[in-house]
């Protein structure tokens, strides 16, 4: 069971916080073909994406996610459909929502939403990835790889680090996930599956540090 307990110290904070502000793109918003809801454990995700849909930032909105171990217990019925009915519930049309209920990594997300999106005939140009605040970084860096041909654009909720420790209520969570995130910036490349991103030293340093404190639980294997 996690340790809802962990009190961090501040140099941990501090560490976490430069991986936090490092993973966002800070983009400025605008007016894309159609954006691509990432699934995960958020439904923050569907709630800002119903936000952008209200202001005019998109008109047709894919929800994209199966199930992973950690999604798997909140949605049952696949992360896809559950942001779908929440956003429904937001205020948007059913006929804006297109799901793909089978992705099970950040590529297959992008490169499947294509397809759905390529099924309906709707030609895209642009794309506005909208993930948890700390996945703006991977996910530009994995749609830039596997969709060149589109303009991509990241937006996330506009929440502070301490907003979002409170919202999910887990500090050892949130950092394992800051740094198992940072891992894949750097490693995915090597591994044809994103695009290069420059990693700051003290941003690097800030990663090795936390994980010499054990924040690991995300790391990949070899």
């Amino acid at each position: 069971m996690p340790d809802h307990s962990l009190t961090i110290t501040d140099d941990q904070r501090h560490c976490a916080e430069l991986i936090w502000e490092y993973h966002q793109m800070r983009q400025p918003l605008r007016r894309c073909d159609a954006a691509i809801g990432l699934g995960s454990h958020d439904l923050g995700v569907a709630a800002f994406a119903a936000k952008l849909y209200h202001e005019g930032m998109f008109g047709t909105l894919v929800f994209s996610g199966g199930n992973s171990p950690t999604t798997a217990a909140r949605f049952p019925r696949g992360e896809a459909v559950h942001f779908r009915e929440h956003a429904l519930e937001l205020g948007v049309p059913d006929d804006v929502i297109l799901l793909e209920p089978n992705a099970g990594n950040t590529g297959q997300n992008i490169a499947f939403s294509r397809d759905v999106l390529a099924a309906v005939g709707i030609v895209t140009t642009s794309i506005l990835l909208i993930s948890k605040p700390y996945m703006e970084r991977r996910s530009y860096a994995t749609a830039r790889k596997v969709w060149p041909e589109v303009e991509v654009t990241c937006a996330s909720e506009p929440l502070v680090f301490d907003d979002y420790l409170t919202a999910i209520g887990d500090a050892k969570l949130v950092i394992d996930m800051l740094v198992g995130d940072l891992q894949r910036v750097i490693e995915y490349p090597g591994r044809g599956f994103a695009i290069e991103q420059d990693v700051p030293d003290s941003v690097y340093a800030a990663y090795l540090s936390l994980l010499q404190d054990g924040f690991d639980s995300r790391i990949m294997a070899g």
